[in-house]
């Protein structure tokens, strides 16, 4: 198959890219560096040290023998992108080309409108192109859980049976984003589902939880392939930054109780996702939500996890209570619904000390470049 991969530089992107190029298939990638950028906005960088996008290519192709196109260019330039769509002919799209943070998002009104026009126009700009030049081409779309927020019954895997005076129907879900981040994705799979009732796109909405670990099975192959890892309070996950703050002594900054209840998957995982939603693709005129994680830790359950296999690794660290600064509640029902992606033939990769321990080594390898000011949370809800 032909896939195009946008944010094809990223912490998932560019594994992806390799995930499907090791095994037969043509990729493209496109990216414009704006995760880096933003990034380095926040004060911070990746811990572990990443090429440039020509570079990481070329580092592919040297040990692989395998070639993944690069382009740069920005998503929101819609012609580029429609270039690129009729010269590369993709048979998928895997969509992950957006500003992935709701602390970003909620810095203030420059930062939500940026992060909303980004995220809302390329989508819009990919869907375009994607039917000007070829509907049949499936759009894999990277979104997220937090659409639904944190509803008081079952989060069902993206449509809901409801009747209301005596008649009933299939409907989205309802959602409750809980920050303009959250709230452009919602814009997205509104986008999206319309381009598929209207238009006849065929969709695969990936809605998924929070992505944990730095290896891959390309990633490990050498130095020069690996992927990106973020721990500041803007972009850095809460597992992903508990394991750097195990690694260079930090207590574990727990916002608030630690109740919260989040969906959480590994990074391999992740790409079996992908893969599984493009070999399996939609009907045209379909529009499919996969809920796409494997288990569901609270936050505080998290950070006892990194701190029992940090101790295993001679690492002595404290869990420590910091006031949270998001709007949200402490404690709070969470049961989602994720049974498509498992259908389809997943195998989950479930969370374990060895796993976790992994993500320890390959960090106590860069602790030397962690910005420690980036963690502590400045960004607020109020």
């Amino acid at each position: 198959m032909r896939i195009l991969v946008l944010g094809g530089d990223g912490y998932l992107g560019w594994p992806t890219a390799m995930y499907f190029s090791a095994r037969g298939h043509d990729v493209a990638v496109v990216d414009n560096y704006l995760r880096r950028r933003t990034v380095l906005e926040a004060g911070s960088d990746s811990l572990t040290p990443v090429l440039n996008l020509h570079q990481r290519v070329e580092a592919w192709r040297k040990i692989t023998g395998r070639t993944i196109e690069a382009h740069l260019f920005d998503l929101c330039d819609y012609e580029p992108l429609d270039a690129l769509m009729k010269s590369f002919q993709p048979d998928a799209v895997v969509h992950y080309g957006q500003i992935p943070s709701a602390p970003y998002s909620m810095v203030d009104r420059i930062h939500a409108t940026f992060t909303q026009q980004n995220n809302i126009v390329n989508n819009l700009n990919t869907i375009f192109a994607i039917l000007n030049n070829n509907p049949e081409v499936h759009l894999v779309k990277l979104g997220t859980m937090g659409e639904y927020g944190c509803p008081n019954i079952d989060i069902e895997e993206g449509y809901i049976e409801i009747e209301h005076k005596g008649r009933k129907d299939t409907l989205p879900f309802p959602k409750l984003p809980h920050s303009w981040y959250h709230a452009s994705k919602v814009a997205d799979s509104t986008n999206i589902h319309f381009a598929s009732r209207v238009y006849g796109l065929r969709a695969t909405d990936l809605n998924q939880g929070v992505v944990y670990g730095v290896s891959t099975e390309e990633t490990d192959i050498d130095p020069a392939l690996m992927t990106r890892f973020d721990y500041d309070e803007q972009f850095g996950t809460a597992l992903n930054r508990f394991c750097l703050q195990a690694v260079i002594g930090h207590p574990l900054t727990v916002y608030g109780t630690g109740g919260q209840t989040r969906g959480f998957l590994n990074i391999r995982d992740t790409l079996r996702c992908v893969e599984l939603a493009v070999e399996n693709p939609a009907d045209r005129g379909e529009f499919r939500v996969f809920n796409q994680f494997t288990e569901s830790f609270s936050i505080r359950g998290l950070a006892e996890t990194v701190q029992k296999s940090a101790r295993e690794l001679g690492l002595e660290v404290e869990i420590a209570s910091v006031e949270n600064p998001r709007t949200e509640a402490q404690e709070h029902y969470y049961n989602p619904t994720h049974t498509k992606l498992i259908d389809l033939g997943l195998k989950p990769t479930l969370m374990s000390d060895d796993l976790v321990k992994n993500t320890l080594q390959v960090l106590m390898q860069h602790k030397d470049r962690a910005v420690v000011e980036a963690i502590a949370p400045r960004t607020t809800w109020s």
